[in-house]
């Protein structure tokens, strides 16, 4: 009896002293992840403000900030669903509501200050509107991936979805120049034009680009219909030169599915989603489905590269990339609108430190996060595509230690 009394007691005190050795290594790994800074944020609830004149984003595929922090956002108003596009009809069918100019300009406090866009005179407007960038001298430059034929206005079956295999073959052959009041300036490639990956005078569903002000050279991330990555005189539209993944002369040849089980592709997958260059001379590139990013430098020498959610399939898991306002860019954001969170990566190491966000349309949840870019105060703006439909700002709080691989929404703490 006393044998099993002092078995029982031994067997309890080894719990007790298991416990506190889990919670004392609990702890230790608190302190020692504490140790690791990254930037903090929380979502904006109130930014940007209401929409006029009844007016409804579509989807939103496209965000930047340019040298004043005004926010430019691009969307397709022909993905609207019926019902909220009644006022458009004719005669209106209702008093609300329809789609807002596909180019909307905002200020830091989220006033509408700026929209315009669509076909015209003299240019090709894409039948898929798809990405916007603001350059160093304020030019805004827009891509489309759009297939078929061009329609004024565009309808909902021209607002194609951003991985859809099917519906005809590449229009949107072409990126284009304005600015920043909807002037025309220039166009580089022609609908319907494109011979594929080695063509040098027309693009195939270009998703983003960039301007380096050093020489200004215009990258393009081309795109949805070929594998390259693309550079020309940002003023003229003279091609400079091209290449696909590690550097390599860019292949069309079908890589079929992708594999996470299968070693990395020799060649981008479609889409060739965002090319972003650091302050460096470093350019990174999304290679989307093929779940990764690679790093060249200017000339398309390649770097390193990086396996970002190496399991993610379908829509692939890396969207778009953002760097910190820091003068080194320590951290990368990257969007990933597959798992629905925007990571926090050193951009030296390409090493994730956390992430935030999920899955939902409340503020700071995230449907389809497609596009990312930081104003000069480091805050973050994203923008949604599909459904999502909307764009939202996340406020830079400071550093904070890193305690959560997965931080979640960054709703506002409550004061105390």
């Amino acid at each position: 009896m006393k044998r099993n009394l002092y078995i029982g007691l031994a067997f309890f005190a080894l719990l007790i002293a298991l416990g506190v050795g889990s919670t004392v290594l609990e702890r230790s790994a608190a302190v020692e992840a504490a140790g690791v800074q990254a930037p903090h944020f929380e979502v904006d609830l109130m930014w940007p403000k209401p929409l006029p004149n009844h007016w409804l984003l579509g989807m939103t595929i496209g965000v930047s900030v340019d040298a004043q922090d005004h926010i430019w956002i691009i969307h397709r108003g022909g993905s609207l669903e019926r019902m909220e596009n009644y006022l458009a009809a004719n005669p209106a069918a209702s008093e609300c509501c329809m789609a807002a100019p596909p180019v909307l300009e905002f200020d830091e406090e989220g006033n509408l200050i700026g929209h315009w866009g669509g076909p015209g005179q003299g240019y090709d407007w894409p039948v898929s509107n798809h990405g916007i960038t603001v350059d160093y001298k304020g030019n805004v430059w827009i891509g489309g991936n759009g297939r078929g034929a061009q329609v004024a206005p565009p309808t909902q079956a021209a607002a194609l979805n951003e991985s859809q295999p099917g519906g005809g073959p590449f229009n949107d052959n072409m990126v284009l120049k304005f600015t920043q009041d909807g002037k025309f300036l220039m166009q580089i490639g022609h609908p319907g034009q494109s011979k594929g990956s080695n063509d040098l005078e027309n693009l195939k569903g270009p998703a983003k680009m960039f301007i380096d002000q050093a020489t200004n050279e215009l990258y393009v991330a081309d795109g949805y219909g070929n594998h390259r990555i693309i550079v020309f005189d940002a003023d003229t539209g003279k091609y400079k030169r091209h290449w696909g993944a590690y550097g390599h002369k860019p292949d069309d040849t079908s890589l079929g599915p992708y594999n996470p089980d299968a070693p990395p592709a020799p060649q981008f997958r479609n889409p060739v989603h965002c090319t972003e260059l650091a302050n460096d001379g470093l350019l990174y590139v999304c290679d989307r489905v093929n779940d990764r990013i690679q790093v060249f430098k200017k000339d398309g020498t390649f770097v390193k590269e990086a396996i970002i959610a190496k399991r993610t399939l379908g829509d692939g898991s890396v969207w778009d990339i953002a760097f910190s306002k820091d003068p080194q860019q320590k951290y990368i954001f990257l969007a990933d609108g597959s798992n629905e969170k925007v990571y926090i990566m050193l951009r030296d190491t390409l090493e994730i430190l956390t992430s935030f966000g999920d899955g939902g349309r409340q503020p700071g949840e995230f449907y389809a996060v497609h596009s990312i870019a930081t104003d000069s105060k480091g805050n973050i703006f994203t923008t949604e595509t599909y459904r999502g439909q909307r764009v939202q700002k996340f406020l830079y709080k400071g550093m904070a230690p890193v305690t959560k691989k997965d931080q979640g929404v960054l709703w506002p703490k409550k004061a105390s």
